[in-house]
């Protein structure tokens, strides 16, 4: 690990030998730490410029300079280095600057680049510092853009070597842009002298070394570190963990974002083995996480609360439940390398009405206290192309741009919450890709440029889709039917997500993401009819208590009508059930009792329902 260089720090030793121009993009606005002991001290944190300056340095050249826009030439920071490049360029320093505009041919910023690089007195690096603002847009460019552009394409066809004490030395123009694409692609694609070279965020190796370092203290009121670190020293196994985990949780940080947390850490005066909890902090702006704070004990009774409220479907309660508690065991993800991913993901299918939206709000209920931290997302509104811009936010510029997106507002303002995507089959190929992210790093960067954690939330799939087969004349056929048993049904389901995912999207990769959590529904059969049809009516007889004073019964008769009807209607589950209640109970009822002015404190016995002909009516008691 003390070894450790960065990957554009390899490449750049590699092919600063081997091409005259080099493109840097990427993270390109952060600080690093120098990998190596040179000019500056090994592990120090510098901004891009100084690292250039200090690796050139290093390296044996002898004029480095930097360029931007607004400066023109300068290098602030070492003295001296300036007025060389100008002797050597034959231009003239003043107030610490050779000014230069960009645009154009003679006498402009590439032409100085190109004298500079094309003679073999002096080894030479030039850094282009901010080159996506050089231009309005590098596919509709003016003439003296596109002057400006061949001049260095000139230049880099005809860079010298220079023999330096060192070696030789190619004279070099490093390139630093937010993205490739912010330069002429007719400068770059097809040209042997240019390479493009990606910079990260820190790796896990040099978010260790940030964290496993001398630096550590640092993250740390000094009084803390002092009580604390000895117990440390005697338990080392103890601080790896804690260092390990933190190295886990900012993976996609910033250098700069790193240094923030080492700042908030001791700012906070957070204790050496709550170190993590600064992540927390940084993140969502709190100190403990809701997660920690959930009662287990409420956790390991819930599947009775869950068979209240959601009928006949133990296995899919049991299934949903483990991965919570997997979630509370801090064991989510074990096997992967990531420890940023969601808590849990899970997919629901099976047939209409069988319970899936009231499992992932009972289960929002019982995690969070709230059924309104279960957020649903309809995705038959996100079926166009542009629907992740309605999702994630459109970019600067668009329509809406300041609005953000609907699914990174919802988790920027409640980050511990359930996320459920209805009819997950219905969203545009383009919200999937942006699925696979999330699934994966647990984040996302909104329009706004916002990162968004989702790393503290569950997110369930819903779709019914897949209880349907196409027929090979394309007509649909049911894949599963109420006569299957559950296991027939369960297999069926799990074949048509299969199906569905690798062979009608091509996207085996969503369902590899998905892995073994889908949790298939149960069709509502005759037993569990009579329970949820009891449920439905007790919740009414309840209610009319409570609100009206109003004491409701029905008649053995009366109940075996709406018992026949219900059973005779499982083709859309529970929620065909209720629509049977509401049309031949709720509408009758409510008839009744404003016809005959029953507004409270009466008792109302129901003797028998008149099915047969519309509207419904009731016979009743009343006393």
């Amino acid at each position: 690990m003390s070894d450790y260089l960065p990957k554009w720090h390899c490449e750049l030793d590699i092919f600063n030998k081997i091409k005259p121009v080099i493109i840097l993009e990427g993270n390109v606005l952060d600080s690093y730490q120098y990998p190596i002991d040179g000019s500056v001290p090994k592990g120090s944190v510098l901004r891009l410029e100084q690292y250039l300056h200090y690796y050139f340095k290093d390296a044996g050249y002898q004029d480095i300079v930097f360029y931007d826009g607004i400066r023109g030439f300068y290098n602030t920071c070492e003295d001296g280095y300036l007025q060389s490049f100008a002797n050597l360029v034959h231009a003239t320093v003043t107030d610490q600057h050779i000014h230069a505009d960009f645009k154009g041919r003679n006498g402009t910023a590439a032409s100085v680049v190109r004298s500079a690089i094309t003679q073999n007195a002096r080894a030479t690096a030039v850094v282009m510092n901010f080159a996506s603002r050089y231009i309005t847009s590098p596919t509709n460019m003016e003439q003296s853009e596109i002057d400006s552009y061949t001049v260095l394409l000139q230049a880099s066809m005809d860079a010298k070597d220079v023999r330096t004490p060192e070696g030789i030395l190619k004279n070099i123009v490093v390139i630093v842009a937010n993205k490739v694409n912010d330069i002429p692609a007719w400068f770059y694609l097809d040209n042997p002298n240019v390479k493009s070279i990606m910079i990260r965020t820190p790796s896990k190796e040099e978010r260790e070394q940030l964290v496993k370092s001398v630096r550590f203290p640092s993250f740390f009121a000094n009084d803390i570190y002092v009580a604390e670190f000895p117990y440390y020293q005697e338990h080392p196994e103890e601080l790896e963990k804690i260092q390990d985990k933190f190295v886990g949780m900012t993976e996609g940080f910033s250098f700069t974002e790193l240094n923030g947390l080492r700042r908030l850490a001791k700012n906070q005066r957070i204790h050496i083995r709550n170190l993590c909890e600064v992540v927390d902090l940084y993140k969502f702006g709190i100190k403990e996480n809701p997660w920690n704070t959930i009662d287990r004990e409420k956790i390991k009774n819930a599947h009775v609360e869950f068979t209240r409220r959601v009928k006949g479907q133990d296995a899919a309660i049991t299934k949903t439940l483990d991965v919570i508690k997997r979630a509370m065991t801090g064991m989510s993800g074990l096997q992967s390398s990531s420890t940023s991913r969601p808590k849990g993901v899970l997919f629901f299918a099976g047939p209409t009405g069988t319970g899936k939206t009231e499992t992932a709000k009972t289960l929002a209920e019982k995690l969070f206290g709230d059924e309104r931290s279960c957020i649903r997302f309809d995705m038959s509104e996100y079926g166009q192309s542009h629907s992740d811009q309605k999702l994630l936010g459109a970019p600067p510029g668009y329509v809406g741009y300041e609005a953000g997106g609907q699914l990174t507002n919802a988790v920027k303002n409640n980050p511990f919450s359930i996320l459920l995507f209805d009819e997950i089959e219905k969203a545009h190929p383009s919200i999937l890709d942006k699925f696979l992210q999330i699934l994966e790093d647990g984040r996302m960067t909104d329009g706004q440029g916002n990162t968004v954690y989702f790393s503290e939330t569950i997110n369930i799939f819903k779709s019914s889709l897949v209880i349907y087969g196409v027929h090979a004349r394309g007509a649909r056929t049911m894949r599963v039917t109420p006569q299957m048993s559950y296991e027939e049904v369960q297999k069926n389901v799990r074949r048509g997500i299969e199906e569905y995912f690798k062979l009608q999207l091509g996207r085996p990769e969503i369902l590899n993401r998905i892995g073994e959590n889908i949790v298939v529904f149960d069709f509502i059969r005759e037993d569990v009819a009579d329970q949820v049809l009891k449920a439905q009516v007790d919740k009414i007889i309840a209610s009319l208590q409570t609100e009206k004073k109003i004491s409701l019964s029905l008649s053995d008769k009366a109940m075996e009508v709406l018992r026949m009807k219900a059973v005779a209607n499982l083709d859309n589950g529970g929620r065909g059930i209720g629509n049977i209640v509401e049309s031949l109970l709720i509408n009758p009822l409510s008839r009744y009792l404003f016809d005959h002015e029953i507004f409270e404190d009466m008792t109302v016995v129901i003797e028998d329902i008149n099915a047969d002909v519309q509207p419904y009516s009731l016979s009743c008691t009343i006393s």
